[in-house]
């Protein structure tokens, strides 16, 4: 096995103007590609706030060549993949990931919208009013408008401190001079000068460049434009300002004429800031109990301008003076010179975080165009951050730079093959007696090492999960986040994203990432869990409330379990904690080394499966109290049965629904701009899931459209054609092949199909079941989903309304 592939990355400025980097990465299962446009809302004329926000909604309405309906959107979720943009005060970005065989598809797609968009009036009214929605949610939400207050500090004249999202007012859509402005802003800007185009995926550099080029040869070509440098960020001669809030602290310094590279100093700078080990600057103000959590951000970055942000979050009767601690600290960090060691840690870490990212996390890197590091050149951008920042030039703490991460000690092997003797490697893949004899004992054991994906891979993914007597008092959740924060700082650095969730009396470990670290991640986390020193008293829950449809996502796993007994003793709850788990991919080199581990898993070990509760036929309601005067609903309709061929069908017509829903209640009824729909799977249990969040329908209307939608379902079915829904179904089925299926993607529907009780080969089996399904077999699906077979649940922000709803709690 070959070591462990770092992608090059290939950048060019085609012919017609169009920058292009291209990454092969040959270990990926899917690619992607991420466009940026070098314009945005501080590119808009003065008199059309919003009009670039505006224009990237209106990019994703379909074009002549490709109706809503066949368009980037429809496509990319017809393949299983994920599409976003977003508008940015001087960039716009549109980003989608799919799998391989599909990018030609997605980029032609995203090419005729950028190039052809319809530009239809009833279209612009209809986009118009779900912008003003998202304006009025944005304005009624106190995390939004404390994000907006941050730049209060900064000149009036500056265009950070003025409205660009856009909504009903700012948009005239009937005056010519804006239609004009919108046809200008588009011609201004959206050709091949102020493009970059960024591709990676398992393709070789030259496929890479011909997609690119096919992409490039739809746009207009052009020359970069100059974007309007702005006015000075302060008025005054001071750089720097400070908000106080309850519980919090925001400090904000204005950077001006910064040289090139002065990103990736920001980046370097706000890792030595936000690192938690001891001797650093968070460490220090939690043991003077100054602050309680500290993060660092850049929050605006142009023509040499930059905007830092640190906030921290305090303690009750907190002690003043963390201006004072943070300038000194900026001294003691300022003498480090050319900071060699911490350089090359974090080069370790920017490389480690490169090998472990999916395609999409990479292509927007990419694009962005940063440098892996702190270069040379970064670092003279450093030293003038730290000059304009005012650091001290005598500091007088005890200042440490952080200890090295022991997760980034040696660089990660590749795995073994994993084969046995009498094994060549043309056998890889294929299971010996010996092998299903092992499998078979493993599969009695607590921790099932599922072989369902391959071992000769860098990645691997392990799930721990408890069962408690009592469910843990919430604050013990707090308490173990900020224990663990810590570790999954370092473990996320070395390759490894680790959490810890609880629904009801049920914890649940998962860990996926590159599998080399992951024993010694594993064992450090369990240390952690079983020390006896945590209590619910220790902490004060001061989370950032979600916005409302977040916060039912978030309740939903808790809600369909029964309810139990509350507890705060944190030994009473492992004392009669059972244990159980999944790992996948890994290699038996790591599965070795996971034993020691394993062995000290705190609870009873217990391979049995808890039954699973069933709400057949039942409506049930539960009413969620969010805090805003906005409306949300979320309706989970379970499968009818718990067999792999009820979980096809709903899968399928979770598939075909999620377009049509979203261009139903969003486009045509714009009820609101959170609209959603798709398959979700909730401790074992499969079921659909529908999300709408309005800031003027109610739930039980908002449940009404729903309904309405559910029950044209049949209809919609049978107008499918043949060929289109023979196509429809294997694209399905295809996103379920182990060999095209990311391992986190994968390991989740392992552990689900884990905990439903289906056997480990279910991954084959699920895709064999989609590819049997007819138009009869489906149909019926849907009259058995309308009837509630398995049951509806509803949260939702209102009360339970009448007859066949029940309340729930």
């Amino acid at each position: 096995m070959p070591a462990l592939n770092h992608p090059r990355l290939h950048t060019e400025t085609l012919a017609n103007g169009l920058r292009v980097t291209l990454r092969h990465a040959p270990d990926l299962k899917r690619c992607a590609a991420a466009l940026r446009v070098a314009a945005g809302s501080h590119d808009v004329p003065l008199a059309w706030p919003g009009l670039a926000h505006f224009l990237e909604h209106l990019l994703f309405l379909g074009t002549e060549r490709f109706p809503a309906g066949q368009g980037l959107m429809a496509f990319v979720q017809g393949h299983g993949g994920q599409v976003n943009a977003q508008t940015c005060e001087r960039t716009t970005d549109f980003f989608f990931e799919l799998p391989p065989q599909a990018l030609s598809g997605g980029l032609q797609r995203l090419s005729d919208m950028l190039a052809h968009p319809r530009m239809n009036p009833d279209d612009q009214r209809r986009e118009r009013e779900v912008l003003h929605a998202e304006f009025v949610a944005w304005s009624r939400d106190p995390t939004a408008q404390r994000q907006f207050s941050l730049f209060d500090g900064v000149s009036a004249a500056h265009p950070l401190r003025a409205f660009h999202a856009g909504n009903r007012y700012s948009l005239p859509l009937p005056q010519p001079e804006f239609q004009q402005a919108l046809k200008d802003f588009h011609q201004r800007f959206y050709h091949t000068g102020q493009m970059t185009l960024s591709l990676v995926g398992p393709q070789s550099i030259d496929e890479l460049k011909s997609m690119a080029q096919s992409f490039g040869a739809v746009l207009s070509p052009g020359e970069k434009v100059p974007q309007q440098p702005p006015v000075p960020l302060m008025e005054s001669p001071t750089n720097s300002y400070q908000q106080a809030g309850e519980g919090r602290l925001d400090l904000l310094f204005a950077f001006e004429a910064l040289p090139a590279s002065s990103a990736e100093a920001l980046a370097f700078l706000c890792h030595g800031l936000n690192a938690a080990k001891p001797g650093g600057l968070l460490a220090t103000l939690r043991a003077s109990g100054m602050a309680d959590s500290l993060k660092a951000t850049p929050l605006y970055r142009f023509a040499g301008q930059a905007l830092l942000h640190i906030e921290f979050t305090l303690p009750a009767a907190a002690p003043a003076g963390i201006r004072e601690q943070l300038l000194d600290w900026l001294g003691f960090f300022a003498s480090g010179q050319d900071w060699s060691t911490l350089r090359e840690e974090y080069a370790a870490l920017l490389r480690r975080q490169q090998q472990s990212s999916a395609a999409l996390p990479l292509a927007r890197l990419d694009s962005e165009g940063l440098e892996t590091g702190l270069s040379d050149l970064a670092v003279v951008a450093l030293k003038e951050i730290l000059l304009q920042s005012g650091a001290v030039d005598n500091f007088i703490g005890q200042w440490q730079l952080p200890s090295a991460n022991p997760f980034l000690a040696t660089e990660p092997q590749a795995p073994s093959a994993g084969l046995i003797r009498g094994q060549t490697s043309k056998h890889r893949g294929l299971r010996t007696f010996a092998q299903d004899r092992t499998r078979s004992r493993r599969e009695h054991s607590p921790m099932h090492f599922s072989q369902a994906l391959p071992d000769n891979t860098a990645e691997g993914a392990v799930y721990l999960r408890w069962r408690l007597d009592s469910a843990p008092h919430s604050n013990l959740q707090s308490a173990l986040e900020n224990r663990l924060q810590p570790l999954r700082d370092d473990a996320r650095q070395a390759g490894v994203e680790f959490s810890l969730s609880t629904s009801g009396n049920e914890w649940l470990l998962k860990m996926t990432g590159l599998q080399e670290p992951m024993p010694v991640v594993l064992e450090h986390v369990l240390k952690e869990l079983t020390k006896a020193d945590i209590a619910a008293s220790q902490v004060t829950a001061t989370s950032t409330p979600l916005m409302p449809i977040r916060q039912l996502l978030k309740a939903l796993p808790e809600h369909c379990l029964e309810h139990t007994t509350v507890s705060d003793d944190w030994q009473q709850l492992w004392a009669n904690a059972r244990w159980d788990g999944l790992a996948t991919g890994l290699s038996a080199r790591t599965q070795t080394a996971m034993g020691l581990a394993l062995s000290r898993v705190p609870g009873r070990p217990d391979n049995q499966l808890t039954p699973l509760s069933s709400i057949r036929s039942q409506h049930l309601w539960h009413c969620i109290d969010t805090g805003s005067s906005e409306h949300a609903l979320l309706l989970f309709c379970p499968t009818a049965t718990r067999t792999i061929a009820d979980e096809a069908a709903w899968r399928l017509i979770a598939h075909l629904c999620q377009t049509p829903f979203y261009q139903r209640l969003r486009v045509e009824l714009q009820l609101g701009y959170a609209v959603f729909s798709g398959l979700r799977q909730v401790h074992g249990q499969t079921g659909l899931l529908f999300g709408v969040q309005s800031p003027s329908v109610a739930p039980v209307n908002l449940l009404g459209h729903v309904e309405q939608f559910l029950n044209e379902l049949p209809e919609m079915i049978d107008g499918i054609d043949d060929l289109a829904f023979v196509a429809q179904r294997q694209a399905l089925a295809d996103q379920f092949i182990s060999t095209a299926l990311p391992v986190a993607e994968a390991a989740e529907l392992l552990w689900q199909s884990k905990l439903a009780g289906h056997s480990s080969d279910f991954l084959i089996l699920l895709t064999e079941a989609i590819a049997r399904i007819d138009r009869s077999a489906l149909l019926d699906a849907a009259r058995r989903l309308n009837k509630a077979d398995g049951g509806w649940r509803c949260l939702a922000t209102s009360a339970v309304p009448n007859a066949p709803w029940q309340a729930a709690d």
